[in-house]
């Protein structure tokens, strides 16, 4: 019978553990709008700046990519640039993502809904 409550007290552990982890998750979710990243392309100049969560914040386009007739080319600067910013994003989110996981005790590479 005390080995039950001792269970018991190893789940009320468990529950508290979970309810920090969820708490510190929630805190996180909301400093990854405020983490950007800057992704580039054509040798910086097309420049995308993303927050840690993905959402496109701006763009920085050198203006002499607009001469001649080269709108597929300036297309593709500025969607590499997205991109680049975008894995940066997810690269930073997984990044920080492990920092929590380490300092509560778990895995760095365990994989958390995210």
């Amino acid at each position: 019978m005390l080995k039950g409550l001792g269970g018991l007290g190893d789940m009320a552990g468990m529950m508290k553990k979970a309810q920090e982890m969820q708490s510190k998750m929630a805190q996180l979710q909301e400093e990854m709008h405020s983490i950007t990243v800057t992704g580039e392309s054509g040798a910086g100049l097309v420049k995308a700046v993303c927050s840690a969560k993905g959402e496109l914040k701006s763009l920085d386009i050198d203006p002499s990519i607009f001469n001649g007739d080269d709108k597929e080319v300036v297309e593709d600067l500025i969607l590499a640039a997205i991109k680049d910013a975008q894995q940066r994003a997810s690269d930073r989110a997984q990044q920080e993502m492990a920092k929590l996981t380490e300092s509560m005790g778990l895995p760095a590479d365990m994989k958390l809904p995210f």
